[in-house]
This record gives structure tokens, sequence and C-alpha cells, in this order.
């Protein structure tokens, strides 16, 4: 199984609106995503200097999986909003 995750600062400007908005969004790619086993959605709660305000958590059989996920339509509508709304993405990717 292959775990993907990723990390996202959002700008000021409806921070709030963007991250719900983000997060819906991406909550509804694994029923149109084949490849995309599962996923996890949360929001920060903690506010503190170290932390992100997004993550993802989504798991793939294989590296082919995420290759698929990563050119999807889908995935590229969600990808194209996040790149508006947000200031930093971090990402992590490894084999369980």
């Amino acid at each position: 199984m292959l775990v993907h995750i990723v990390m996202f600062q959002f700008k000021e400007e409806n921070k709030e609106a963007n991250m719900i908005r983000v997060k819906e969004m991406l909550e509804a790619l694994p029923m149109k995503i084949e490849s995309l086993k599962s996923m996890v959605v949360g929001i920060d709660i903690s506010r503190s200097e170290r932390s992100c305000d997004l993550v993802l958590t989504s798991t793939f059989e294989d590296q082919a999986g995420l290759n698929e996920y990563a050119v999807h339509p889908a995935h590229l509508e969600v990808v194209s909003v996040i790149k508006e709304v947000t200031t930093l993405s971090k990402v992590v990717d490894y084999f369980q």
C-alpha cells in the first residue's frame, strides 16, 4: 500500500471558506477515481506556528495508482482550486 500525505497552508483571504471548499472537493475524489483507495482530510485545530491548515492522507495499491490519480481530470480540477487558495504544500509518499 502506498500512502500519500499532503499538507497545505492557505492564504488568509477567505481562509475558512476555502479550507471547507477544498476539503469537500477532496473528499469527493474517492468516488470518482478508482485507483484512490481511501482519503481522509482534516482541518487543523491547533493553529500553532508549526501547523499547516489542512492535511490529506490517501492510499493507493501502488505507484501506478498514484500516477493515475495525479493526472485524473477530477484531481486536476481540485489542484487548480488549491493552487489559487494556498501558499504552500508539502508532500510525503511512503510504502506501508
